[in-house]
Parts: structure tokens; sequence; C-alpha cells
């Protein structure tokens, strides 16, 4: 299917818009987020990746509408582990609560433009080596798996390549200095602190696309459908962490959840050759998933009952 100009015109808009309200009229003052303020944003998101996909049901159809429900439900779901993961890199370099909205906010526009190069390269690549979506598939079923057998999330910000290389050729302080990322001592200027965090917090989110965007080509291969799905989901994703940050011991269940959601979408692209799963089951395999993962972690947490140690790996 194709979209024209004014649909990715709509979609444009509409990002850089709340992106923009989000940064200039709500949170223009570094503050710590509270749950309420956290709630209320994750509505906002949610109501507005919801109401997006009724607008692409209205005007592109039922079965574009309903990709893009699978895509976003993926989407979101995935992100859910970034919020343990940027839960580890703030308390590893002690971000003040008010300082964090800041590095997610840019987080999510870098990670906004990223996917956007990704999916516009694999659907290029894909509308001329369609067999690579098997590639694709291969690689979520090994993900999957590895995610399963993983007991951590995988991050240690020493070893992150690109931070050392950041150390290595950007002077940086020791020291906070508000919510910049450079400040100038002695007429020099310098990084700080969170210019690090922010370094860690993207590197980490661009492996995560690599999952999320292979999983959503499970879906479509529509870059428009994939793109805004994946937008929308991300757009949320700084509200979410507020949200979910002080709960995210409760969610042990959630890495064995999202490890079945990529090897179900794995399964799905190589057996797509010879059964077309519907895009309705698809969309309920993938909300189920994640209510049972969600539902036994409550459970457990709620009897007090601790998830089996997992076999320990290399992380997600």
């Amino acid at each position: 299917m194709s979209s024209d100009l004014a649909i990715w015109g709509v979609l444009g808009v509409l990002i850089v818009g709340m992106l923009l309200l989000d940064l200039f009229v709500f949170h223009r003052d570094a503050h710590e987020v509270s749950m309420r303020e956290a709630a209320t944003w994750s509505a906002v998101w949610i109501g507005l990746g919801l109401g997006f996909g009724v607008f692409v049901w209205a005007t592109l159809g039922a079965q574009a509408g309903g990709e893009y429900f699978a895509g976003y439900a993926i989407e979101k779901s995935l992100s859910m582990d970034n919020v343990f993961v940027f839960a580890m890199i703030f308390g590893y370099f002690a971000v003040p609560a008010k300082y964090q909205h800041r590095v997610l906010f840019l987080g999510v526009v870098f990670a906004i433009v990223f996917r956007a190069i990704f999916i516009a390269a694999g659907a290029t690549l894909l509308e001329s080596f369609h067999f690579l979506i098997y590639a694709f598939g291969i690689l979520l079923l090994l993900t999957g798996v590895r995610m399963w057998r993983s007991k951590t999330h995988g991050v240690d910000p020493e070893r992150n390549p690109l931070l050392r290389l950041t150390r290595r050729f950007v002077p940086m302080t020791t020291e906070y200095h508000g919510q910049r990322f450079f400040t100038r001592h002695a007429g020099k200027l310098l990084a700080t602190p969170l210019f690090a965090v922010l370094v860690v917090a993207e590197s980490s989110d661009i492996l995560f696309a690599i999952d999320s965007i292979p999983a959503i080509f499970a879906i479509t291969t529509d870059p428009f459908i994939v793109f805004s799905s994946n937008a929308f989901a991300i757009l949320g994703l700084r509200s979410l962490y507020f949200l979910l940050a002080g709960l995210i011991g409760r969610f042990v269940y959630l890495k064995q959840g999202l490890a079945a959601l990529l090897v179900f979408a794995g399964a799905k692209i190589l057996v797509s050759e010879f059964w077309k799963l519907p895009v309705a089951l698809s969309l309920a395999v993938i909300v189920g998933i994640i209510t049972v993962a969600i539902v036994a972690s409550w459970l457990a947490t709620r009897r007090g009952v601790a998830p089996h140690p997992l076999p320990d790996s290399q992380g997600a």
C-alpha cells in the first residue's frame, strides 16, 4: 500500500508540534516529574497514538489500521524494557530526578530520527531484496531466545564503546551543571556528566531499534505504518518511564513476555511464505502475550513469589 504526502504531513506536524509543546510549554523548567504528571502525560500520548490509529483506519482502510495497531502494540511493549535500562543508567550516573526529563526528551528525538533512517533503509532493502525479510525473522528468533535466557538487561555503561570514545576525545566535568549538557570553565567548553548519560541512553536505544523495527516489519513493510506506529509508541516513553520506574521490580516476567513477543514475530516472518497470519489474530496474540506477562508478574509479586533464576548470558 502507499501513503500520500498529505498523510505524511499530518504525521510530521503532530510529532513536531507535540514535541515542541512538551519541551517549551509544559517542561520548560527542570523539575521532578510527579506520578500524577506522568500518568496524565501517559494518557495523552497513548490517546494520541490510538487516535492516530483511528485516523489511519479511516483514511487508509481496515487492513492498514489493524497493522498500525499491531505495530504500535509491539513497540509499546518492547519500550517497557527501555524503562528498565533507563532506570539502570540513571542510577549508575546518579542523575538527579529533575534533570532526567531533558535526557529522555532528547533521547526520544534522536530515537525518532535514527529509526526513520533505519526504517527507510530497511524498506528500501526489502523492496530490492525481499529474501532479507527471512534474515530479520532469524534475528528476531535468536534475540528472543537470548532475551529469555538472560536474567539482566545487558547494560554496563563502563563497557559502552561510544561512552569510552566520548570520554577519550571530549573533555568532561565530574559534576552536574543543572540540565546543561555542556558548560564553560576557564574559557574552555566542557561536557557535563549529563552528556555522558545521553550518549549511553541513546546508544542503548539504537540497539533496541535492531529488535523492534524487524518486529514491526513482521506485521507490515509499509514505511508509513512502520514509522508512525513506532514513533507514537516512542513519544510516550518518557512518561512511561516516570510512571513505571518505581514499579520495575514488580514486572518480574516482563522479559520473558518480550522474548516470547520477539519469537512470535520471527516465526511469523519465517512462515509468511506459506501462511499469512491475519492482522487481527496477530494483534490478539501480541496483546495476549504481554497481558499474560503482566498478570503473571502481578500475581507473583503480590504473593511474594520470586521468579525462578534464569541462566546467565551476555544480556539482551
